[in-house]
């Protein structure tokens, strides 16, 4: 089997040389620094698996890599879409898989980190080939969704498609709308696509984990919030302020300071919440990433141990 880009086609036996270091954790425990180190040390590049880095106007919310960083080592999937630009899922697995192909013609190993579950399944094994929602569609449901709130659409999901809607989190508006959309653009349930079969990948995947004493971790989340404040994610999510009801903005950091500018909670009282709300989110991603049994924990300091275990693989 081959895969062809362009004039470049590669024979996947070949891919299966190659090695996706997939380095992942739950929010502030440490992924950047130690990618940064890796792709240095293995001379590759970073591919970023964070669904929120992708857009070029959240740069502080998201802790989304610094101009010397973005300097230090060539990153995909950074500051490359607008506010109001669609993107899912699906279409971040093809347009990766599309560049791993043009990758791997110059490296042996490429870095993937990030903390969005979804985008790292999505590269690690795929999802389903769910269709991409037409603009009409979208629309329609993004103004019924502002006009008449999630719970009439958590009501017409139980209607449409009974077993998502036992599965589905009922207080996730962009899980619940997708759903209606698919029903609605297609006829059929979005049950009907889930398919959940693993794909194969052309190329081995190492899976490192980074994880962190519970106190030690908050402690990290809470200095990076105050940093935050202090670099200006205020001034940023004024920027942004008028297009707040857009999905790409439904994010810890950005909420909880549009509460402060509506004049609804003090500063203090937000950057409070955005703490609380950002260790919350830590611990979900990490009741996700521990379904995973081929992931290896590592605490970040210990990097011998890590380069020792990449080492025996790689070399």
């Amino acid at each position: 089997m081959y895969i062809t880009k362009g004039a470049v086609i590669i024979s996947t036996t070949m891919l299966k040389e190659k090695k996706l270091i997939v380095l992942i954790g739950p929010t502030g425990v440490g992924k950047t620094e130690l990618s940064l180190s890796l792709a240095e040390r293995y001379k590759t590049c970073i591919v970023s698996a964070d669904s929120r880095q992708l857009y070029a106007d959240l740069k502080i919310g998201t802790a989304a890599p610094t101009e010397e960083q973005l300097k230090r080592v060539k990153h995909y999937f950074v500051g490359t879409l607008q506010l109001t630009d669609y993107y899912s899922a699906a279409r971040y697995e093809e347009e990766v898989m599309e560049l791993l192909s043009e990758l791997y013609t110059e490296h042996d190993t490429v870095i993937l980190t990030g903390g969005s579950m979804m985008y790292v399944d999505a590269i690690c094994k795929g999802i389903d080939d769910i269709p991409t929602v037409d603009n009409e569609t979208r629309e329609l449901m993004l103004r019924r969704y502002e006009t008449e709130g999630l719970e009439p659409l958590c009501a017409e999901l139980k209607l449409l498609d009974p077993e998502y809607y036992k599965v589905v989190d009922l207080k996730n508006p962009k899980r619940v709308v997708h759903a209606l959309e698919i029903c609605y653009m297609t006829g059929k349930t979005y049950t009907s696509f889930r398919i959940r079969e693993q794909k194969t990948r052309p190329f081995e995947i190492i899976k490192i984990g980074l994880t962190r004493p519970r106190e030690e971790l908050y402690e990290r989340i809470n200095h990076r919030v105050d940093l935050m404040i202090e670099e200006g994610l205020v001034e940023e999510a004024r920027k942004v302020y008028p297009y707040r009801k857009l999905n790409s903005l439904n994010t810890v950091g950005y909420k909880e300071i549009f509460n402060y500018l509506d004049g609804e909670w003090d500063l203090s009282f937000a950057t409070d919440k955005i703490k609380q709300n950002s260790r919350i989110y830590s611990r979900k991603q990490m009741t996700w990433f521990k379904r995973d049994t081929d992931i290896h924990w590592f605490h970040p300091d210990n990097v011998t141990e890590i380069d020792s275990f990449l080492n025996a693989i790689i070399h």
